[in-house]
């Protein structure tokens, strides 16, 4: 044992960067909402991008650890402390066995992730360690976590050990110790009216010109009813010039769906695999995250986006991830 849960949080998961290869016989992809943040806080503690970590979502959970352990925490900001001592997102922590971590409220975002070095181990199901919530399989028991529950580490990589040695010789008899190195949170989260990326989707030119308008001069608000499937959105209804009856096709995250009632629909990680609602668009890779970091009651604004630009975008962040990873190394003296 790793570590204990004492309290849950709200919907605290098990996730990784997906189950790929399985949506023809309707298995969602799942995986973290905000797959920057996963891939992020694992660079942090040496583990390779796809290794799973915890999603927590609005409140976290309050954890006591077992031995030793080196730490990230990702994404969203929450107050987080250890032994009732303030911790620091976004760079790597070593935590002294026995200590607290306890998660309170998102002061600014949906989402965070905790990475350990090694990453989580749980069972592989179909290639990924993910949880899905409504098929209950996969990650803790197919589940959210619950109080008493206890999650395994798996061994830490070399370059992992390597970060945690470091940091737990600064410790001395401290209960963690965090590096001097960070992330800018900036890079994570974006505050304020979230402006999203659009490109057009198929049936974008059987809605009325004046939808089309309102769907990128006005704004839309994250309902109530939204979840790891799908944000709802309420705004400006978006009608058709024509009824239409369309052949079920298969839909990825970030598709926007409209249902008959004209509120669009932002299918996300544990979306269904196919679909039957007119798209109007897609939110292009480089924007879920912003997307995944949305609390309902926050607004949203689309701004169109070709395929050639957001692919070109795409293409800069991967570079920018490539050079966080030389430039942990860099910094610590692994290189």
């Amino acid at each position: 044992m790793s570590i204990e849960v004492i309290t849950p949080g709200l919907c605290t998961t098990v996730q990784d960067t997906g189950r790929f290869g399985f949506q023809q016989v309707g298995v969602s992809v799942s995986g973290g909402m905000d797959k920057q943040a996963v891939q992020i806080a694992n660079m942090l503690v040496g583990n390779q991008q796809t290794d799973a970590v915890l999603e927590l979502t609005m409140k976290g959970p309050s954890l006591l650890f077992h031995k030793d352990m080196l730490i990230a925490i990702c994404g969203g900001d929450f107050k987080v402390t250890i032994n009732n001592r303030s911790v620091l997102p976004n760079r790597a922590v070593w935590i002294r066995s026995g200590s607290i971590l306890k998660f309170g409220l998102a002061k600014e975002g949906c989402r965070a992730y905790l990475a350990v070095a090694g990453g989580w181990d749980v069972p592989l199901v179909m290639g990924s360690r993910s949880t899905n919530l409504r098929g209950g399989f996969g990650g803790l028991a197919g589940r959210m976590l619950a109080a008493g529950d206890q999650l395994v580490q798996r061994s830490p990589g070399s370059f992992s050990q390597f970060l945690a040695n470091q940091l737990a010789k600064r410790a001395g008899a401290a209960p963690f110790y965090q590096a001097n190195w960070f992330i800018p949170s900036s890079t994570l989260v974006k505050n304020g009216e979230a402006v999203v990326r659009v490109i057009q989707g198929e049936q974008f030119a059987d809605f009325s010109e004046k939808s089309r308008q309102s769907f990128f001069e006005q704004t839309y608000q994250v309902s109530p009813q939204s979840d790891r499937m799908g944000y709802r959105l309420t705004g400006p209804a978006l009608e058709l010039t024509q009824s239409m009856e369309l052949i079920s096709a298969a839909v990825t995250m970030g598709t926007i769906q409209v249902p008959p009632n004209g509120q669009p629909i932002i299918l996300m990680a544990d979306r269904q695999t196919i679909g039957g609602y007119p798209k109007i668009g897609y939110v292009p890779t480089i924007d879920l995250p912003i997307v995944a970091q949305l609390r309902p009651g926050e607004k949203i604004h689309f701004q169109e986006i070709s395929l050639r630009d957001a692919q070109k975008e795409l293409i800069e962040r991967d570079s920018w991830m490539k050079a966080i990873k030389l430039g942990i190394e860099v910094t610590v003296g692994w290189r």
